[in-house]
């Protein structure tokens, strides 16, 4: 094979061949019949061997055609070099396309003998010759085409139906993850999710219970709750917490200051913002409605309740009063409050938001009802007990008295039927006293000396031990000396003999010391607590002093002489009222008991209060003889002097009682003035109600005023429950005999 040359073949006319510039029209219509010409052939042919092929094609004039096989031209197809090699280079007749050489270029110029036409027609060329020498020994072998190369098969593709199995399998484990996630949010979270969800919408209204009611022994109301509304706030709609407060504290009558920290927003246990305040509870209806009036944004008013004492001071100072959150602070209210106030209910609903915040329709909605408190029935007649009140009111203001007391009892079942205490005061407006001592009761909180009204029980206990009987007399000196104190009397005897009435007549000291030094110590303390002294009664008030029995060690020898006539003793008006009912219910001592029964505030069912502590302490023979020596105290009257307590007779009834001066001691210091104090009981033949009083005033005088307060509180008692007067006499008695 000759070597290539570098410059391009040149046909005879000596133009480049294959390019269009030097074609002319003959031969632009000679190359338009020539199959064979564009599309596959104007690339480079290779032979199986990779070696390039120079065909000389004759033209029509019998000239060789040489053509230019562009290098730089790049059809669209990539593969189509491989066809071309597998094809032997004969391209054309595969492809009905021409790829005409790029205008301009340069190309590598091959010579292609033109193929003689096979048909008589001349349709088809005739078969390629060979440019080149043939191999020796194969001269004489046919011109044969070699066969085409069958193209491979392009590579087998994946099986889809694996793929789709795949997915569908995927599918389906995500759907089953899904469903089994749903199941346990449907039925094994549903509480947690589901309430964690009403708790985002719902609103909270707390539903106050009904306060129960105090009722005296005969079912009208001392306290009771009547309707009224509270004033709330939602302190996530208030704009101007400071105007708001400002607007409100006129008419709720609150601090600016206090209304502001109750409009503060405050979160809830669960994170969530509050939105219910308490701003005032019990507010009156038309204060309630000119605070709608003001239309002040998250300002509501909702029915309430609010607790009226219809007798304003009536046993104010048994009663107590409450909180404007109807809690109880002092008197019954405290004590029995949790009986009282019932339990609140609740309404939880869902609610809309915004301007829609209203009950949603078929939505979540819980309520639960409001329990009533239950009620209390005392022993208290509220007739009885405006009466005490007011004779006790008169008298100490005759000597400007500072504490008082005046306490009714049912001599059989120890019921209190009043229980008066001075000063007073209104339990609706209970901050308007003088101090805070002013609102206690004086009945169970004032402690004393008893003074001469523990001689009753100094006499009780000789009688019962036999150291002396009604008979008994005995010369009696103006004073003894006991330890190192000298005891007088005030009614001097001057030594004569004087009788057992005749001492508790005029209250003699040294009589009832001689009786009890027969007595004994130990003897008389035990009767001192048979009698109820140095321990609380229980009648149901609050704050009871249990009062104090001075032990048996702790006696002096001044004690022998003072306590006996009721010194170095602590009690209160209630514990001597107490040991007095034990003497005139024949000897047997009765718990006072203010508190009848309860009243449930739901079923309306009647509850007795326990049944009192009931203990003898005299025989009734003894109670007896004791109550009609204690009728000479407010019967003698005669040339050798008047008893003490002629100024507690009733008309028309026989009265046996005990008149007593003592002291009253503060934190260990006597206090100035003297404690007054009478202690009776009527009908004396057959008691059946004991009233005793006791006053304190720091300028003295208060024995002047304990026993007419005494007898005008007796009479209106024996009116009242219309007790016939008494239809004999009392004995005379001899002081002096």
């Amino acid at each position: 094979m000759p070597p290539r040359s570098d410059e391009p073949r040149r046909d005879p006319t000596g133009s480049r061949r294959g390019s269009s510039r030097a074609a002319g029209p003959a031969d632009e219509e000679s190359r338009a019949g020539e199959p064979g010409i564009g599309g596959i052939s104007g690339a480079r042919a290779y032979t199986p061997r990779g070696r390039t092929v120079r065909e000389g094609t004759p033209a029509r004039g019998g000239a060789t055609e040489q053509r230019r096989t562009p290098r730089s031209t790049r059809s669209g197809d990539p593969f189509r070099p491989a066809l071309q090699v597998l094809d032997g280079g004969r391209a054309a007749a595969r492809s009905g396309r021409r790829d005409a050489p790029a205008a301009g270029r340069g190309g590598v110029v091959r010579t292609v003998a033109p193929r003689t036409p096979r048909g008589p027609a001349g349709d088809e060329p005739p078969p390629r010759r060979r440019t080149t020498p043939r191999a020796p020994g194969r001269a004489d072998r046919p011109a044969a085409r070699r066969p085409s190369r069958k193209p491979p098969r392009p590579p087998k593709l994946a099986d889809p139906r694996l793929r789709l199995r795949l997915g569908t399998v995927l599918t389906l484990a995500l759907f089953v993850v899904i469903g089994v996630r749903l199941v346990f949010l449907q039925a094994v979270d549903t509480p947690a999710y589901a309430g964690g969800g009403v708790a985002d919408r719902t609103r909270t209204v707390e539903l106050p219970a009904p306060r129960g009611a105090i009722y005296d022994f005969r079912g009208e109301p001392l306290a009771h709750s009547v309707e009224a509304r509270y004033v709330f706030a939602d302190p996530t709609l208030i704009k101007d917490q400071a105007a708001t407060a400002k607007a409100l504290s006129p008419l709720l009558g609150i601090p600016v200051s206090k209304l502001t920290e109750l409009m503060k927003p405050r979160k809830l246990e669960n994170g969530n913002p509050s939105r219910f305040e308490y701003l005032a509870r019990g507010v009156e209806i038309p204060t309630a409605k000119q605070v709608l009036a003001l239309d002040l944004p998250g300002i509501g008013v909702h029915r309430d309740e609010r607790r009226e004492v219809p007798g304003g001071d009536l046993a104010a100072n048994l009663i107590g009063f409450t909180s404007q959150d109807m809690d109880g602070l002092e008197g019954l209210e405290a004590r029995y409050d949790d009986l009282l106030s019932g339990q609140d209910g609740r309404r939880v609903y869902e609610a809309g938001l915004g301007d829609l915040a209203a009950p949603i329709p078929g939505g979540y909605s819980k309520t639960t009802p409001a329990k009533p408190g239950s009620s209390l029935c005392l022993t208290i007649d509220r007739d009885l007990q405006f009466q005490a009140q007011q004779v006790l009111k008169r008298q100490m203001a005759q000597v400007k008295g500072s504490v008082g007391a005046l306490v009714t009892l049912d001599v059989q079942t120890g019921d209190v039927l009043a229980q008066a205490s001075y000063p007073g005061y209104d339990a609706a407006a209970p901050e308007k006293v003088n101090s805070p001592a002013d609102r206690e009761d004086a009945a169970t909180t004032f402690v004393v000396d008893p003074g001469s009204v523990h001689k009753a029980i100094t006499y009780g206990a000789a009688l019962q031990e036999g150291v002396i009987t009604p008979s008994t007399t005995f010369p009696v000196p103006n004073s003894i000396l006991v330890g190192d104190t000298v005891i007088p009397d005030t009614h001097r005897a001057n030594g004569r003999k004087m009788s057992i009435p005749g001492m508790l007549a005029f209250s003699s000291n040294v009589g009832t010391i001689k009786i009890a030094d027969k007595l004994g110590r130990d003897r008389l303390i035990d009767y001192q607590k048979r009698f109820g002294l140095g321990e609380r009664t229980g009648e149901g008030m609050p704050g009871e002093a249990s009062g104090r029995v001075l032990p048996a060690e702790e006696w002096s020898g001044s004690s022998y002489g003072s306590v006996p006539i009721g010194h170095s003793v602590d009690a209160t008006p209630l514990q001597m009222a107490a040991a007095f009912n034990a003497i005139a219910n024949n000897g047997t001592y009765v718990q006072p008991r203010l508190i009848k029964e309860t009243v449930d505030g739901v079923s309306g069912k009647h509850t007795p209060s326990a049944a009192p502590t009931t203990r003898s302490v005299l025989s009734p023979q003894n109670a007896a003889a004791l109550r009609t020596m204690l009728e000479a105290v407010t019967t003698v009257d005669g040339p050798d002097g008047r008893a003490t307590g002629l100024a507690a007779a009733v008309p028309g009834y026989r009265v046996a009682g005990k008149t007593g001066t003592g002291f009253r001691y503060d934190n260990g210091k006597k206090q100035p003035g003297d404690v007054g104090s009478f202690i009776g009981m009527a009908p004396a033949e057959n008691p059946r109600y004991v009233v005793a009083v006791f006053v304190w005033s720091p300028g003295g005088g208060g024995g002047a005023v304990a026993a007419p307060a005494f007898r005008e509180a007796m009479a209106f008692t024996l009116r009242h429950y219309r007790v016939p007067p008494s239809t004999e006499p009392s004995p005379k008695f001899d002081p002096f005999p």
